[in-house]
């Protein structure tokens, strides 16, 4: 069998779509939403440049690499495993997963305990529970596309839909004039806060997950293997979007009843209380809940399955043990400060994720030249590492200035003009390369 069946095929669209949909993607389209007003539509359709097709491409990048591993060896070997290791640790039981095991306490459990209750010890208790069900369910990554993609997904969508609907039988407001920067530039601020949700980072790790996943409904060929990542891609970019844009809805029609509010989680309270009354508490704790322990799943079992590959100290669930063990651990540091390391570290890598990603995708228009691949990487990471450095504190006399001094640095994007410099520059250098080497054969043969 080359191909996924129907039923395979939603399974793994709706896993991806599930592993991709966390805390961050519920947070930030209702505060688009609220912020652009009537200029929801344009504003989103940007975010979802960097918040749906960026993430997607990146599945299909490490799947068209055979592994994050392969991706960067295009870079260097050594690039390759740091690079990696990296990616897996941070994304993992580093950041990505104690984040998404506390966020769902910190808006469904914590406004709701009662006064005087010991936080840190409900935190603990609730972390606990929440780890062990995220391990029992990494267990046999085999079953993950059945458990998420059968199950999970199904009922995540299922509330977030019912949300929306219940928001247009009985709306809360209109849409009002764009506010803050989006009053001067919708699209770029959507853009923006599409590429706040970090999720480019993410799709490294679900790459590996998405192909295995693939793998076990018995697709070995690569070409197979490949046009089935597309396919459950586009699929889930789609479902992502759907989401984004109800989110979107609450955020913008919430507003006049709701004008206090700073963040998506307050809009979503507010929205589902509004609509569901007391339920709504139980509803939007159940949504970030499912939302957290889908994303924790794909990021435990992608870390997990390279560590097994990379070292044989440890088999898979040895390492699905270490992880969970880590992760339960910082979870209980709390929320803010898993931000606050996390923050700098983000701003230092996201940038490298995704320059690789673009050219992985543009490949074959360089011929997948080495050179340009170390010159655009490189250039990218020096100035994103030095932003991170920025954010720590961390000043370098005369070099700090000259960064803060290039285009869009306000925006946290200046990393992008010397990307595309470096990139026209290996370009052109691997053509010069090309043009001698040409003119020297013809040389010598006459």
């Amino acid at each position: 069998m080359n191909k996924l069946s129907t039923k395979q095929f939603w399974m793994v669209g709706l896993m991806l779509f599930s592993l991709f949909f966390g805390a961050g993607n519920l947070i930030f389209p209702p505060m688009v939403g609220k912020m652009s007003g009537t200029s929801m539509y344009s504003s989103m359709l940007f975010f979802s440049i960097t918040a749906v097709v960026l993430p997607v491409l990146g599945v299909i990048a490490v799947a068209k690499s055979k592994g994050l591993i392969n991706m960067g060896k295009k870079v260097s070997p050594w690039f390759a495993t740091l690079f990696t290791i990296i990616i897996y640790l941070s994304m993992g039981p580093l950041m990505g997963i104690p984040r998404a095991g506390t966020v769902p306490f910190e808006i469904g459990i914590a406004p709701n305990l009662p006064e005087g209750f010991a936080s840190r010890s409900a935190l603990f208790v609730f972390t606990l529970l929440f780890f062990s069900t995220t391990y029992w369910l990494c267990l046999n990554p085999m079953k993950m596309a059945e458990r998420v993609g059968k199950y999970l997904s199904p009922i995540l969508l299922v509330m977030m839909v019912l949300l929306f609907i219940c928001s247009l039988i009985n709306p809360m407001g209109s849409p009002i004039q764009p506010q803050a920067e989006y009053a001067s530039n919708p699209y770029i601020s959507g853009f923006i806060e599409g590429y706040m949700t970090m999720d480019a980072m993410g799709a490294l790790n679900f790459g590996l997950v998405i192909a295995m996943v693939i793998h076990s409904f018995h697709i070995k060929e690569e070409r197979a293997v490949i046009h089935s990542t597309i396919k459950t891609g586009v699929l889930a970019g789609a479902l992502l979007f759907g989401i984004y844009m109800m989110l979107a809805h609450l955020g913008a029609t919430s507003i006049n009843l709701y004008p206090q509010t700073t963040n998506g989680a307050q809009i979503l309270n507010a929205a589902s209380n509004h609509l569901f009354g007391s339920f709504g508490a139980i509803l939007v704790a159940g949504i970030f809940m499912l939302a957290c322990l889908t994303t924790c799943i794909g990021l435990t079992t992608s870390s997990a399955q390279y560590f097994a590959t990379w070292t044989k100290k440890f088999s898979y669930k040895g390492w699905v043990r270490i992880w969970i063990v880590c992760s339960l651990l910082l979870a209980n540091v709390g929320l803010d400060a898993i931000l606050n390391y996390s923050g700098p570290i983000l701003t230092a890598l996201y940038p490298v994720a995704i320059v690789m990603i673009l050219l992985v995708i543009a490949d074959s228009l360089f011929n997948g030249e080495q050179a340009v691949y170390k010159i655009t990487v490189y250039t990218t990471g020096i100035v994103s590492i030095l932003n991170g450095l920025s954010e720590l504190g961390i000043q370098i006399p005369l070099i700090t200035k000259a960064i803060e001094k290039l285009p869009l640095y306000s925006l946290q994007l200046s990393w992008v003009i010397p990307a595309i410099v470096a990139f026209t520059v290996g370009c052109i250098y691997i053509k010069a390369k090309k043009t001698r080497l040409i003119t020297s054969v013809v040389k010598d043969k006459s």
